[in-house]
């Protein structure tokens, strides 16, 4: 048994455009990269710490690795792997509420 329906796109009445989610979800896209900028250490290990601490409330098996913070150190990346491509992307969603501006 075969149906030829159409595919109906659902349009995003908030931005008026329309997507597949596996578009936006690929397999095997679980990393997320975050550059983080500050003026002291301190302040760039109290970002660092936001972003693990968001990162496992996310996933709680996230794996983590960051630049390491010295005296010279003004700006640092932090790679975040997650276990399924969906976590990545609800990391990436609730880490805007983090960025500075």
């Amino acid at each position: 048994m075969s149906t030829n329906d159409p595919v109906e796109n659902d349009v995003c009445e908030a931005c008026g455009t329309f997507g597949e989610i596996g578009y936006i979800i690929k397999e095997g896209d679980n990393v997320a990269d975050v550059k983080i900028m500050g003026g002291t250490n301190e302040a760039l290990q109290s970002e660092l710490d936001k972003y693990i601490e968001l990162a496992k409330q996310v996933c709680a098996n996230v794996k983590y690795e960051a630049d390491p913070i010295n005296e010279e150190t003004q700006e640092l990346t932090a790679r975040f792997e997650f276990e399924v491509s969906a976590e990545k992307i609800i990391f990436e969603l609730k880490s805007r509420s983090l960025i500075k501006e």
